[in-house]
């Protein structure tokens, strides 16, 4: 007497559902490095964007633009740099996950820092990149 079986077993559903669960949590760690990743090369580029409008700002007013002699960055700092660096264009968004801020005396510096995170991009006025700890890379 043989029974013709015309189902999967219980241990048959679970083996694949932990496969696929496992395969799952290796796509969500490297999406999420992905966009970590793709959020730190738009603020470097709105930093260049930046640098640029310095070049222009000191061009027609004799000296550079800044938030302040030390800065920390803040959306009402980034607000500002929009306005005034960067024509009123609105490249610093939320999405984006970075506020910035420049001091300057004689020189300047651009800084932006990720938003409840512990990335701060630094850039002076010779467009050096550095970490203010000495790192440069977050």
């Amino acid at each position: 007497m043989t029974t013709k079986s015309s189902g999967f077993t219980l241990i048959e559903l679970l083996v694949v559902v932990a496969i696929l669960g496992i395969i799952a949590a290796i796509g969500i760690v490297s999406y999420n490095g992905y966009v970590a990743s793709a959020k730190r090369k738009s603020a470097e580029n709105v930093i260049q964007q930046i640098a640029l409008g310095q070049t222009e700002y000191y061009s027609d007013n004799g000296n550079y633009y800044y938030n302040g002699s030390s800065c920390r960055p803040s959306t009402a700092f980034s607000t500002n740099i929009e306005t005034n660096l960067l024509g009123g264009a609105d490249n610093i968004t939320p999405q984006m996950g970075y506020e910035f801020c420049v001091a300057a005396n004689s020189n300047y510096e651009i800084f932006a820092q990720e938003i409840n995170g512990t990335c701060l991009l630094k850039m002076d006025d010779l467009n050096r990149w550095c970490h203010p700890t000495g790192k440069c890379t977050c």
